[in-house]
């Protein structure tokens, strides 16, 4: 007789970790629009109800006939995105800090065949619209990869959020010398959730060509839309998918789950939880001597320095957190899964780490 083999669920955390909204699980809304998804039999590659409806629901978040595809994670999105852009011969401008420059594994050069990535210093992870200017005119001669497309992220690496102005004379510096303007969207939805504006206003009403609209750090498995806003910037971009691996073949169950946020307003709702958990978490550790805040708290990320002893001492206790991103200190993130309870959790971690 055969034996049966118990597979056993891997053992709960004693507490939820703040190292990055990633770590959050699948948000109700969009588990159960995949679950509606995965009955019966459905065309492949993308030719399918649930993917064109996804598809229907961008335009109408974002008020336009914009083009849209979907990708496996922001690496794709981003990379493939300003691979369409360039050609091998141009550059892109971004913040020192930006994704595309610091935590994609040379990706956009590769898909791009060599595009230069050239950064950009600015307070607070925004982009120093004089610096962008002296990068763009510094040089025109054949010896120097020519500008081509600016990169925002927004919210940015640090946690903070352009402003809808901010973004018009960003995009306006950047048409006015020809250039592309893409947006690193990985957390689009809690810049929205902060600044209360309809995602259009900032994107293609105010000069935003490109959009990588983030899904995984909003509550989905796994899943991002790059949008474009100027249509003939998308051309054969299906082409570029299917070569870099990105074209998933039962896509419906990428797609059904953006339905469900966003028919459902899980969308927004998700981030404005995390950011209200984040403003909590800032608000309570600012009150620990020892501990400063390095960036004003605007999405749903807390930037703080704290004395490197602190620091172990919560590593020892079990905590996960980065201190290499946004140029130090520690990072903690909030997610659409994040309590109160967590948030008193770790702040009581961090005041006896502290002895506080």
């Amino acid at each position: 007789m055969g034996s049966t083999t118990t597979i056993k669920s891997p053992a709960e955390p004693v507490f939820n970790q703040f190292a990055s909204d990633n770590y959050a699980g699948i948000c109700p809304q969009a588990w159960e629009a995949m679950e509606r998804a995965n009955h019966g039999f459905s065309t492949s590659y993308g030719d399918d109800c649930w993917t064109e409806r996804a598809c229907e629901c961008i335009r109408e978040l974002f008020e336009t006939d914009c083009q849209v595809f979907f990708v496996f994670n922001g690496t794709a999105a981003n990379s493939l995105a300003l691979a369409s852009l360039c050609r091998s011969y141009h550059s892109v401008l971004c913040h020192d800090l930006a994704h595309v420059e610091t935590d994609e594994c040379g990706a956009p050069e590769f898909f791009s065949n060599g595009t230069k990535i050239l950064h950009i210093p600015g307070a607070d992870g925004k982009l120093d619209l004089e610096a962008v200017e002296h990068a763009i005119t510094r040089r025109s001669d054949i010896h120097y990869p020519k500008p081509r497309v600016l990169s925002l992220t927004q919210s940015t690496e640090v946690g903070t959020v352009y402003s809808r102005e901010e973004i018009g004379r960003a995009a306006e510096l950047a048409h006015r010398y020809g250039l592309r303007v893409q947006m690193d969207g990985a957390r689009f939805t809690n810049a929205v959730a902060s600044l209360g504006v309809a995602p259009a206003e900032i994107t293609w009403k105010a000069g935003v060509d490109v959009l990588c609209l983030g899904g995984a750090k909003n509550g989905m498995a796994v899943g991002e839309a790059v949008v474009f806003f100027n249509g003939a910037l998308a051309e054969e971009f299906e082409y570029r998918c299917k070569q870099a691996g990105q074209l998933a073949s039962k896509m419906r169950f990428i797609s059904a789950p953006w339905i469900g946020l966003l028919e459902s307003g899980a969308w927004l709702g998700n981030a404005e939880h995390a950011n209200r958990h984040a403003r909590l978490l800032a608000d309570k550790l600012a009150d620990i001597p020892g501990i400063s805040l390095m960036h004003p708290c605007q999405a749903n990320s807390v930037f703080v320095e704290m004395p490197p002893a602190t620091a172990a001492a919560l590593r020892d206790a079990g905590w996960r957190f980065y201190s290499f991103i946004g140029s130090g200190g520690a990072r903690f993130m909030c997610s659409w899964q994040t309590t109160e309870d967590d948030v008193n959790h770790l702040v009581a971690a961090i005041r006896q780490a502290t002895g506080r």
